[in-house]
């Protein structure tokens, strides 16, 4: 009779977090770095988002950056390209951190909610505010990632943004420029979203937002030196 042995498991076989992101069924012991984040974000089940939406988009920087911004949601573009930041809004926000001296490679950027809302309108996919069960349902994603990153300061770009950070609304031209203390211990600060800039029409109300904008980012990236 011949022996039979049990089989070695394989030198290849996927960490916990691999094979649990499939089914979405992770755990928070689960998300051990921002990989597993990620892979966990593009098997998320936690609201229907994910049904239309072309992929998940985690957030992107290194982990231990000082500076960690937060916007909404990703956009058409961003929905794509499976990465945050990189459309209309995007460019403004880098034009904003460009003047403001803040070193993009050195900042991870997020949004609260990481799949796209939106409703076809011919060829175009417009965009949806995500509603409030959405965001509670994506914050448990955005603490993870703060959990990982361990910021010392969160700048919050947008009312969405705003609830998913502070767990509450926030009238943000009363309150951008005040530090605030997060659960996490980090400083969080609020301002303006870059997508509400470019549907400003007036062109100096649209200049005075920029301009705070820029401040704002100023004071975020001074706080987190």
């Amino acid at each position: 009779m011949v022996a039979v042995h049990p089989a070695k498991p394989s030198a290849r076989a996927p960490r916990p977090a691999r094979r649990r992101a499939r089914d979405g069924s992770l755990g928070e012991s689960d998300l051990v770095d921002l990989e597993a984040v990620a892979a966990g974000i593009q098997a998320c089940r936690r609201c229907d988002l994910w049904r239309d939406a072309t992929q998940g988009v985690p957030g992107l920087g290194p982990a231990g950056a000082a500076l960690m911004i937060v916007g909404e949601q990703p956009g058409d573009h961003e929905d794509l390209q499976g990465v945050p930041f990189v459309g209309p809004a995007g460019r403004l926000l880098d034009r904003a951190m460009a003047e403001a001296g803040v070193a993009r490679d050195r900042v991870f950027v997020t949004n609260a909610v990481k799949h796209f809302k939106h409703e076809p309108r011919g060829k175009r996919r417009l965009h949806k505010t995500p509603d409030r069960g959405e965001v509670q349902a994506c914050r448990w994603w955005l603490d993870a990632e703060r959990r990982l990153v361990r910021p010392k300061v969160v700048l919050a770009l947008g009312a969405t943004a705003v609830r998913a950070v502070f767990g509450k609304a926030l009238p943000i031209g009363k309150t951008r420029g005040q530090r605030q203390a997060l659960d996490g211990g980090e400083q969080g600060l609020v301002s303006w979203h870059p997508s509400f800039l470019l549907r400003i029409p007036d062109p100096d109300a649209r200049d005075r937002a920029y301009a705070e904008l820029v401040a704002d980012l100023k004071q975020a990236w001074r706080m987190a030196g």
